[in-house]
């Protein structure tokens, strides 16, 4: 992470000047009470838990909810959140326990008990929502509780558990008010977070104010701040451009990004080396153009990264050709191995092996935003230039986009990725595994198998040779396309502290360390 800056604090310790307006040299307090007001272009697709597995929808449960486990900024290792202390049981990574503190309550001021966390927990896999976190847990089997200890006991052995209890998955909710067997509905959230949310409008706007009653990691719960979201990164831009967000965060336009100048004095720029990720998903459900791996595999001969990191994103984002990205273990390239250069003939040779129509009709959708726009107008072009495909071209709102892949509506469709904790599993389970987020159909007892052997190891150097197998199967199957890798950026303005602090690539938001100068 980069944010260099030197601070000169003025103490202004003594300044008693006689005279009528020397105060006015002074902060007002009521100056220094102002919410800090952050930009964003994600969408919360849903303020229920259960309910979504998305980088918006996660970024606001971090702060008004609160899970047994969270990260520090830049930590790999989580600390105790809700839990007082957690420990895994025996050497089998398959019995995880926790011990709950006693001092702590919701918003609304009822009181956060082991049976709550349970319930929690209980009603993310009975509810099963498809965009929500139930894939995260695929081994939870029961879940038992002893007064204040809460014992997780797994089906298989995963010794990446609690990394995956620090996430928005593992939000804890109050039963009172989130139904057991459905989704809440409403702009209301209640949790014990370091925020409670004071208001919300869906795509609009959130007001957050410190919550008093929070018991954490956290330990200063800062100042207010209030989210303003953003269609697209053209009007976020125009809201920064006019002084009406006072950070930014996911994501300026490419071309803005390209030119940040960090030792400019006007702004802040946090550059994070995260693991965002775009991937291209195709639909391999019997029935979809993509069933055959044949035309799957021919796209990925189709498939230039060239003038998508250069020409659409301005050299902000570097080409991936792997499920798991750089600076993660096990990272390789089975994509350009297989797939070194575009070849439109090995494409077609492969098309015409699968005994398919040429060109064969798809329909191919993204986030309508104006970001995915340009991206999936170039890959649309490289698609129907090649004379293998006829592309039918979708954009739609974020919600229902995810509802329609879920469904199957979609051949083929871009879903970008963002770590939910810093692990190569996070690019496993959550995309090829089982019953996996992106919604595909796919399905491998060999990639399944693979990614049980890397969760048995504690020590995640020794899952190196089992992650790079499952790539080169992934490389073959082609369930995806791996299309490129970007930073994490922050922008704000010279006032604000702590925008360092924001974001370091786990998708926890940290705006209580945000704060005036």
């Amino acid at each position: 992470m980069r944010s260099i800056r030197i601070r000169i604090l003025a103490i202004l310790a003594v300044l008693i000047i006689v005279g009528v307006g020397a105060w006015q040299l002074l902060p007002s307090d009521e100056a220094k009470k102002d919410p800090v007001t952050v930009g964003t272009s994600d969408v919360v697709s849903s303020l229920d838990p259960a309910g979504a597995y998305d980088a918006g929808s996660w970024a606001i449960y971090s702060n008004i909810y609160q899970s047994l486990l969270t990260f520090k900024a830049g930590a790999i290792v989580p600390e105790p959140d809700a839990a007082e202390s957690c420990t895994f049981i025996g050497q089998k990574f398959q019995t995880y326990q926790c011990k709950l503190r006693d001092d702590l309550t919701f918003s609304n001021g009822h009181k956060v008990t082991a049976e709550v966390v349970k319930y929690s927990f209980d009603r993310i896999l009975k509810i099963n929502a498809d965009s929500g976190p139930a894939p995260l847990f695929p081994s939870l089997d029961t879940i038992v509780v002893d007064g204040r200890t809460i014992t997780f006991n797994l089906s298989a052995r995963d010794a990446t558990f609690p990394l995956k209890l620090a996430t928005g998955a593992g939000s804890i909710v109050d039963p009172a008010e989130y139904p057991k067997d459905k989704l809440r509905t409403g702009n209301q959230a209640d949790g014990s977070g370091p925020f409670t949310l004071k208001s919300y409008e869906p795509g609009v706007q959130a007001e957050l104010t410190p919550n008093a009653a929070y018991k954490g990691a956290v330990k200063s719960p800062g100042g207010p701040v209030h989210i303003r979201y953003f269609e697209g990164s053209s009007q976020l831009q125009a809201a920064w451009d006019a002084g009406s967000v006072d950070v930014t965060h996911r994501q300026l336009p490419a071309e803005t990004l390209a030119e940040l100048n960090p030792g400019a004095t006007a702004q802040r720029i946090t550059e994070a080396g995260s693991a965002e990720i775009r991937n291209l998903i195709f639909n391999v459900r019997d029935g979809s153009a993509f069933s055959d791996k044949r035309v799957r595999q021919a796209v990925a001969w189709i498939i230039d990264r060239g003038p998508l990191v250069g020409d659409v994103y301005r050299s902000t984002v570097e080409p991936l050709y792997s499920l798991i990205p750089q600076g993660y273990i096990g990272h390789s390239t089975p994509f350009f191995d297989a797939y070194p250069h575009p070849d439109k003939d090995e494409a077609k040779r492969l098309m015409q092996e699968a005994g398919v129509q040429i060109p064969l009709p798809v329909t191919f959708a993204h986030r309508d935003d104006d970001a995915n726009k340009k991206e999936s107008t170039e890959l649309v072009r490289q698609l129907e230039k090649s004379g293998l495909f006829k592309v039918t071209e979708k954009a739609v709102e974020w919600t229902a986009f995810q509802k329609g892949y879920a469904a199957g509506d979609y051949d083929v469709y871009t879903v970008g990725w963002f770590p939910d904790f810093p692990d190569s599993d996070n690019f496993s389970q959550p995309l090829v595994g089982k019953g996996n987020s992106l919604n595909n159909g796919y399905q491998s007892k060999k990639v399944d198998d693979l990614i049980a052997a890397t969760q048995q190891y504690s020590d995640r150097s020794r899952t190196s040779n089992d992650f790079k197998e499952l790539q080169r199967l992934v490389g073959e199957d082609v369930p995806l396309i791996p299309l490129w890798q970007k930073k994490d950026y922050v922008v704000a303005k010279s006032e604000v502290s702590g925008s360092q602090y924001l974001s370091d690539g786990t998708g926890i938001w940290r705006l209580w360390e945000l704060s005036w100068i």
